[in-house]
């Protein structure tokens, strides 16, 4: 892969941030982009990177890497540059970068993907839910694909405002209320019986916990205090995620069961899987859903990014038996706005 290539990636990754007010972020890929060389070994790597630098969230594994040290203390210098304090100047934030990526602590966070919960992305996937428990008035079972940690499989435990619909127990560790617009989702109970899920390289919530809080934005607290109050609640009883890859996954253990309905869900994951798996995960569950019934129904509720405008993620559902598919809403890739059509 070309220099300009990681470059521009630097450049992609940050236009994103500044798309999702992530203003240090954005000013962070930006220097990096443009100061990054291979006098360390940080930088070789970096430049040289074999495969796709967008695919393979690289400028996110760097940019965890350096929240990771950061927060561990492990370079001050470059901590006085993050979030609360005021920002450098760029003189003097390319200087602290520089010294801070002859760090080879760094390396190792380059060799694995970036490894999110994003707990927000649970209020768009609970509105699908809904839709799903009112057309079929079923329990359900869910599958979730690129699970990580399985902190979005605890939905049910979290309390919701989606556009004056609030539910949820009134103890739960976190409250999600995005901007809404559009309608309330279907005001019906949903109720879980069984949540699995699968992840390439699984997460441990309790003993990942500062890897999981690295790949935070810094200028976004309020999206670590939500995620870090998840870990808590939930370290000493996580969900069990397999390690595995997503299309055998699929193929060995999804199944329809009677009077349940069964849903294969994933958030900002299904681009992140090669073509051949994304192919046979639509294969697979294509093939159950031709065996589905009214009393053993199939569900494949989805919200991931899409080609061309607008730049906001889809929640998309397709149902079996009939294999109908929607668009239930566009949602910030975080869930902190969601515009409900469903």
């Amino acid at each position: 892969m070309s220099d300009a290539a990681v470059r521009n990636a630097f450049a992609v990754q940050a236009e994103w941030a500044r798309r999702l007010d992530a203003t240090f972020t954005a000013r962070l890929c930006s220097v990096l982009g443009d100061a990054i060389d291979r006098s360390t070994a940080v930088g070789v790597r970096v430049l040289d990177w074999p495969g796709e630098p967008l695919t393979d969230a690289l400028v996110l594994r760097l940019l965890g890497g350096l929240h990771a040290l950061v927060r561990a203390g492990s370079l001050p210098a470059l901590a006085t540059a993050y979030p609360p304090n005021p920002p450098l100047d760029e003189t003097t934030l390319r200087a602290r970068l520089a010294a801070a990526l002859t760090n080879d602590r760094l390396l190792p966070w380059l060799e694995s993907p970036p490894q999110t919960n994003e707990v927000g992305r649970s209020a768009v996937l609970m509105a699908g839910l809904k839709v799903v428990a009112a057309e079929t008035s079923l329990p359900q079972r869910l599958f979730e694909l690129g699970a990580s940690g399985g902190l979005n499989l605890r939905l049910a435990d979290y309390a919701y405002d989606l556009g004056g619909l609030r539910f949820g127990p009134a103890d739960a560790p976190v409250n999600l209320s995005p901007a809404w617009t559009g309608p309330s989702p279907p005001d019906v109970p949903v109720t879980i019986v069984a949540r699995t899920g699968v992840d390439i390289a699984p997460v441990d919530v309790g003993r990942d916990r500062e890897r999981l809080l690295a790949y935070i934005w810094p200028d976004q607290p309020d999206r670590g205090t939500r995620l870090a109050a998840a870990i808590d609640a939930f370290a000493a009883d996580p969900v069990a995620i397999d390690h595995a890859d997503a299309g055998d996954w699929v193929a060995a253990n999804l199944a329809l069961l009677p009077r349940t309905a069964t849903v294969v869900l994933h958030s900002i994951a299904f681009q992140y899987f090669l073509p051949a798996t994304q192919e046979r995960i639509a294969d697979h569950i294509a093939a159950i859903g031709r065996n589905a019934s009214a009393k053993a129904p199939l569900a494949w509720l989805r919200f991931e990014m899409e080609p061309g405008p607008p730049a906001l993620p889809a929640l998309r559902l397709t149902s079996w038996p009939g294999g109908k598919s929607r668009l239930l809403a566009r949602a910030h890739p975080h869930g902190a706005s969601v515009q409900w059509l469903g």
